[in-house]
C-alpha cells in the first residue's frame, strides 16, 4: 500500500469506527490519559527487505512513547487475521514500537483495568 492509499484507508476507518474504538477515543483524545497525545487510525510507515515503503494502520498511536493500541473484535479470531497480526507485531516491535492489544469486551466492560495498564506503560521513562 502506498502513502496515499494508507491515508485514505485511515480516513475511512476513522469515519467507520467501531463502538469500542469510539469509546477508547473518548478516553484518549485531547491528552486525557497521562497528558499524552494520541492519534487514531494512524498510518505507520515501515520498510521490509525490498526497501519499499509499507504501512500499517494503528487503531491508536502515541508517538512520544512509540505505543500502539489495538482494539480487537471477533474479526481477529480468524486464523488468517491472527497470523497477519503476529507478523505485523513482530515487524513493529523489531522497529522499537510497543503494542498493546485489548478486546472490545475489555475496553467497554473493564475500562478501569485497561486504563491502569495504559497508565503504567505511559508513565515508564
Amino acid at each position: 500500500m502506498n502513502r496515499t492509499d494508507a491515508i485514505l484507508l485511515a480516513r475511512n476507518l476513522r469515519a467507520n469506527s467501531t463502538p469500542a474504538e469510539r469509546y477508547v477515543w473518548g478516553k484518549l483524545r485531547g491528552r486525557r490519559l497521562c497528558g499524552m497525545k494520541f492519534n487514531r487510525q494512524f498510518p505507520i510507515e515501515y520498510k521490509l527487505y525490498d526497501d519499499r515503503n509499507n504501512y500499517f494502520i494503528a487503531d491508536f498511536y502515541c508517538n512520544e512513547k512509540k505505543l500502539i493500541i489495538e482494539i480487537d473484535g471477533k474479526y481477529y479470531e480468524d486464523p488468517h487475521v491472527k497470523a497477519y497480526d503476529q507478523e505485523r507485531t513482530e515487524i513493529l516491535t523489531n522497529r522499537g514500537f510497543k503494542i498493546l492489544r485489548f478486546t472490545n469486551e475489555q475496553v467497554i466492560n473493564r475500562w478501569e483495568e485497561v486504563e491502569q495498564i495504559l497508565e503504567q506503560v505511559l508513565m515508564k521513562k
